[in-house]
């Protein structure tokens, strides 16, 4: 069963990827915006110093991308918005998984206890 800083963590990690999943569709409905620049969400690694630190939550934390824009003054890669919302939604899915197999195990142990 997980303790209470992996599940901390497991949430802060779908907040972050849910925020990261809807900035990337923000993104993409811009994609022909004049100078709309994109969006970049942030949590990794201030995720991975609550852990270390014992304890496990995170805020994400959404910055302006510093890439260079087109003429139009955009700078949304489709391209790029695409295969990081591939990545964004396998590991959403992937935590979204670990977080129901330990409220199965908590079921399970309920039930026999």
């Amino acid at each position: 069963m997980f303790d209470s800083v992996t599940l901390n963590a497991l949430t802060s990690a779908l907040d972050g990827l849910a925020l990261r999943q809807r900035t990337i569709a923000q993104n993409i409905a811009n994609v022909n915006t004049p100078n709309y620049h994109a969006k970049v969400v942030s949590f990794e690694n201030a995720l991975a110093q609550s852990v270390q630190a014992g304890d496990g939550t995170a805020l994400a934390t959404t910055t302006t991308s510093e890439a260079p824009t087109r003429q139009d003054g955009n700078n949304v890669s489709l391209d790029s918005e695409t295969l990081n919302n591939i990545e964004t939604v396998l590991r959403y899915q992937f935590a979204t998984r670990a977080v129901n197999m330990d409220f199965s195990a908590t079921q399970a142990a309920l039930k026999t206890a």
